[in-house]
């Protein structure tokens, strides 16, 4: 006869899907009786009333699956499913889909009830939520997109009472369907959504036994028997010169005539009940199974040109329906020679970025910390995997267009045309900003036909997306990516780009958040700390202050150095942590210092006030310091501790000893707490080296051996200028290295 097909008819009652491969591969529909069992759910379904035997499956007819069959007749839509929220937990859980595979919607079996999803949303919110197409999925719900970035529309309707919501019903057409969903099909749906609401709480008061409903899928189409001119109709499939395949709605192969069986270079036990890219080792590309994809959800035509190896191009071209796909396969030698070119694999829109290439791509971003992390990563693993050449990110501040950074430009004074801009001004960059609607040119005169008194067209590119970053419901910034070459941006590449974006904007939100808090921190520091130290006659100063690396960047470690004629006063302490309170307060002890100095109190009396303001301040927090009155003129300092690391000092023949000072305990504790003095000979030439234990004390380092090497290093280099010295000492050392504290060091030398 010549057609190619199973040959078997199925057993009454059982599966229509016999075939030898059945079961393997993709596997088959499974019956009620033959579902596996997972966890127990709530909601799975409900009978109609009659009562279920004992044993077996529930008797009565499934109530979602014909309330879901109804619902996509009446308004002529080709897949859907009913998602009932679970009992225990804030969870819509899908019970039945009907008109695609289960595993098309795979990753929202189970979706969480404050999830970005339409079904979550509909139930979330009580209300109907309506998707016209790729770029509107893509802008609002990007998470879809990148999974699905094919051309359908798709509505979800709560399932709800006035009393309590069941769940949510999705339903999608193919991607002709209007941009806007008709009144009559919004009523029809929202009826028969309350409809299915009625008879859910009725069964919940009745408590009518539940029943596992298996998913409307069609049943493949194993044999052509029973019907008029069966016959005729083998005879005139297996004349046609070119192959026809029939997919049912897993992608398995039920029929195959001759010359499709030719053509793919397979025997027909191999194609029947599988996949062509699972069976034809030279189909098994991800792009194929992607058409295949693209034409069941859109339910458009689609095709692609495959080479079979040697040097054999055939075309495959795919008709869906709502029961599977029909497929033209040819050879396509005559395309070429007609286009005068050879045709190439996947000439088609096609995926642009993976699924791996997209969870790559969102584990980088998650590691950006600042905006100019973002740039770098946008333009490291986004421009190339799209295709592009050049990147810029846009952002608004104080209602002017911002460039937050670029890579690709070899000259600047391009992208600055896009800086200052009013966002009211009419260009690319400030619609997508404002619309949130990505904007995409296929070449300059597109750009110039609609934008013709532009101003921020950057030279040497020929082709432009703008695609508006949109993080927590509004727009952060642009980003506009640029081509070398005109190019066609096919709806599934708009979609991905649009996708792209929704993860370029919640890490740009993050980055901005993140390079705000440090402007704050480095601000309140330099706040708080001396801008520049005062020059003393007999002294030289230098200082260094590095915040620790985590936290806030910003800590509570203090010095100064206080003008006290004749004498002069120098300190330095840390407060507890690495934070705003941390930093408040040390600019309170360090204001407390300089006021006691200046009054003129001796250095115990300096501590012992210091230590009865931070009591009073109840912070609760402790803070450690070194005091020294300095005489210069006379060659001596007097200090005074209370719990710090004791200073180094270097005598002018580079001897190095570590001054053993009295002292008493950190300042907040004790009230009543005494700060003796020692005093100290400070000759000319002499370095004093004050510091925090953030310089010598490193995890799972010994702080006992980290004085020594800071003392050997001084012993040999103190003769340097102290800026070059405060570097070198800062330089070498691993605590300081690592920054898990604040550091503070204040280099003083005795001049005479």
């Amino acid at each position: 006869m010549g057609a190619r097909h199973t040959g078997k008819e199925a057993p009454s009652g059982g599966s229509a899907d016999r075939s030898p491969c059945a079961g393997r591969r993709l596997g088959r529909v499974l019956t009620p009786t033959e579902r596996p069992r997972g966890r127990r759910r709530r909601w799975s379904g409900v009978s109609d009333g009659r009562p279920s035997t004992a044993t077996g499956p529930p008797t009565g007819r499934p109530l979602l699956s014909l309330a879901l069959a109804s619902m996509l007749e009446e308004v002529h839509a080709h897949s859907g499913a009913v998602y009932l929220l679970n009992a225990d937990e804030p969870v819509l859980e899908m019970a039945v889909m009907a008109g695609l595979p289960r595993a098309f919607a795979a990753p929202w079996e189970r979706v969480g009830l404050s999830a970005p999803v339409p079904v979550a949303v509909a139930a979330r919110e009580r209300r109907v939520v309506w998707v016209g197409g790729e770029e509107e999925m893509a802008r609002r719900f990007p998470r879809i997109a990148v999974v699905l970035p094919y051309p359908f529309a798709l509505a979800a309707v709560p399932v709800a009472t006035a009393e309590r919501v069941y769940g949510a019903v999705f339903v999608t057409w193919p991607g002709s369907h209007p941009a806007e969903l008709p009144a009559a099909e919004r009523q029809r749906l929202m009826s028969a959504c309350d409809r299915l609401a009625v008879r859910l709480r009725r069964a919940t008061e009745e408590s009518l036994p539940s029943v596992r409903e298996a998913d409307l899928l069609a049943t493949p189409v194993v044999a052509v028997a029973g019907t008029l001119g069966t016959v005729e109709a083998a005879r005139m499939v297996a004349r046609l010169p070119y192959g026809l395949l029939s997919l049912d709605l897993h992608g398995r192969v039920s029929y195959a005539n001759d010359a499709a069986v030719d053509l793919l270079g397979r025997p027909v036990d191999e194609l029947l009940g599988t996949p062509p890219w699972m069976s034809v080792p030279w189909l098994n590309d991800p792009m194929y199974e992607d058409r295949y994809r693209a034409a069941l959800i859109s339910q458009h035509i689609t095709s692609f040109v495959a080479l079979r190896p040697p040097r054999d191009w055939l075309s495959f071209r795919l008709y869906p329906s709502r029961d599977g796909l029909s497929v033209r396969v040819s050879r396509a030698r005559e395309v070429a020679g007609a286009a005068g070119e050879t045709p190439r694999a996947g000439t088609g829109p096609n995926r642009l970025v993976g699924i791996s290439q997209v969870l790559s791509l969102t584990g980088a971003l998650t590691e950006a910390a600042g905006v100019q992390d973002v740039v770098q990563l946008v333009a490291d693993e986004v421009v190339p995997a799209v295709g592009a050449q050049a990147v810029v990110l846009l952002g608004s501040q104080g209602g002017r267009l911002h460039v937050l950074g670029h890579r690709g430009y070899r000259d600047p004074h391009i992208v600055e045309r896009f800086d200052g801009l009013p966002l009211t001004q009419r260009t690319p960059g400030t619609h997508a900003l404002n619309s949130g609607v990505p904007a995409f040119f296929d070449s300059t005169r597109h750009l110039e036909r609609l934008y013709p008194d532009r101003h921020e067209t950057p030279d040497g590119y020929a082709a432009w997306a703008y695609v508006p970053l949109i993080a927590s419901g509004r727009p952060v910034g642009t980003c506009v990516i640029a081509y070398s070459e005109e190019r066609v941006f096919a709806p599934d590449e708009r979609a991905v780009l649009t996708s792209l974006g929704g993860l370029i904007a919640q890490a740009l939100e993050r980055a901005l958040l993140y390079d705000a808090k440090n402007q704050l921190a480095h601000g309140l520091q330099e706040a708080l700390l001396p801008r520049t130290l005062a020059v003393l006659p007999g002294l030289e100063s230098a200082a260094r202050y590095l915040p620790a690396t985590h936290g806030m960047e910003i800590g509570g470690d203090f010095y100064d150095l206080v003008p006290a004629r004749p004498l002069a006063a120098a300190v330095i302490g840390d407060v507890q942590g690495h934070n705003v309170t941390a930093a408040g307060l040390m600019g309170q002890v360090r204001t407390g210092v300089r006021a006691y100095t200046t009054v003129g109190q001796a250095p115990q009396e300096v501590m012992r006030s210091t230590n009865r303001l931070l009591i009073d301040l109840g912070a609760d927090l402790f803070a450690s310091c070194l005091y020294l009155r300095l005489d210069p003129a006379r060659g001596r300092a007097v200090m005074a501790r209370a719990g710090h690391p004791p200073p180094l000092l270097r005598r002018p023949d580079g001897t190095v000893r570590v001054l053993d000072l009295a002292g008493g305990p950190l300042l907040g504790i004790d009230a009543s707490a005494t700060y003796p003095t020692t005093e100290v000979a400070l000759a000319p030439g002499s370095v004093l080296v004050l510091y925090t234990d953030g310089l010598v004390e490193s995890p799972g380092g010994d702080i006992e051996d980290s004085l020594v090497e800071l003392g050997s290093l001084l012993g040999e280099i103190g003769h340097l200028p102290l800026e070059r010295l405060a570097d070198e000492l800062v330089r070498h050392s691993a605590a300081a290295r690592q920054r898990a504290d604040d550091v503070a060091l204040l280099l003083l030398r005795a001049t005479g």
